[in-house]
């Protein structure tokens, strides 16, 4: 009874915890973050008075596709640990989201889908979580190639040509070894296990080596899908943002900068923001556009696709049992 007891009260406390400290990492973001308060005015401003504000509408019309996605991936990913339902799929999602929104690097999605699990084996879930997000930086990876390739193409083919070859040949090396890893996870594995500190892990991601050529080829296709929505949505921001530049040029410079948000380390307690917005504005800089558009509709992307869904992803944490096993409910 009171092992019952104290397991509901800490469930209860943790709950509190992250409901005040995701409304406190709100409040960071939108009013206090760096550069966020002094556009605000001019973000509404913009998006008020333009003549495609239908696109914001249609933007966010794209956010449960976005993570509806995300769900079918998990759901994929974790039957290898136990039965999971679609629905089941898409709550692990919200939560994992919206503990990930209060941690640096979204170490706390790890948490979120974890504890959805009802197996005993559940911290196994660790791996599936892993090769999901692994899944999801190939595909950026695989497609930022494109767009940094066309601006090597653009601005610097003609007088730097052996720099450019030189990138091209190591863009080439770091896609086929990351296509390598993620349908060879047991090589992953066995890296981990091979490390004496990180050897104690190795258990938690044993199930990475457990998924199938054709299961890992639909989790990259979902990824794939997943990034063009994201991709969608960001030239519709900036199309809003009255950014004109060809369709060639858009596509490029988004993956580009989803490609240097992606690789570049980030600290950041708010979800990445701030490394986003400045890979963002550095890349479409290069093709003349000003700073302020591009910097509102990058920070409208985090907003929708973010923000929105981790206030939304509160209400599964409030719903969230501990200690559960068995059903696939």
């Amino acid at each position: 009874m009171n092992i019952t007891r104290n397991r509901r009260f800490l469930l209860v406390s943790g709950k509190v915890v992250v409901v005040l400290l995701t409304f406190y990492f709100l409040y960071l973001a939108i009013f206090t973050a760096p550069d966020t308060l002094l556009s605000w005015q001019a973000i509404l401003q913009s998006a008020r008075q333009s003549n495609y504000t239908f696109l914001l509408i249609l933007s966010a019309l794209l956010i449960p596709v976005n993570w509806g996605l995300e769900a079918w991936k998990w759901k994929i990913l974790g039957q290898k640990l136990e039965p999971i339902s679609y629905l089941r799929a898409f709550r692990a999602v919200m939560v994992g989201l919206t503990l990930g929104f209060i941690t640096p690097n979204r170490l706390g999605d790890y948490a979120g889908r974890v504890l959805e699990l009802k197996s005993k084996e559940r911290l196994e879930g660790i791996g599936a979580v892993f090769i999901g997000r692994f899944c999801q930086l190939v595909a950026t990876v695989l497609v930022g190639t494109l767009g940094l390739v066309y601006f090597a193409l653009l601005l610097y083919w003609r007088e730097y040509p052996g720099v450019c070859l030189s990138i091209f040949f190591l863009l080439l090396v770091l896609n086929a070894t990351m296509l390598l890893l993620l349908f060879n996870a047991r090589a992953m594995v066995a890296l981990v296990a091979a490390v004496g500190p990180l050897r104690k892990l190795a258990k938690y991601l044993a199930v990475m080596g457990r998924y199938t050529y054709g299961e890992m080829n639909r989790v990259l296709l979902l990824s794939l899908l997943r990034y063009f929505v994201f991709l969608l949505q960001f030239v519709l921001l900036l199309v809003l943002f009255e950014v004109r530049l060809r369709p060639v040029e858009y596509i490029s410079g988004v993956s580009t900068a989803f490609f240097l948000k992606s690789v570049v380390p980030s600290v950041s307690l708010l979800s990445d923001l701030g490394m986003r917005e400045l890979s963002a504005m550095y890349v479409f800089g290069l093709l003349g556009q000003e700073r302020l558009q591009v910097l509102s509709a990058s920070l409208s992307l985090w907003l929708l696709n973010i923000v929105v869904p981790s206030a939304v992803g509160l209400f599964f944490v409030l719903r969230l049992k501990l200690g559960r096993r068995g059903g696939s409910a």
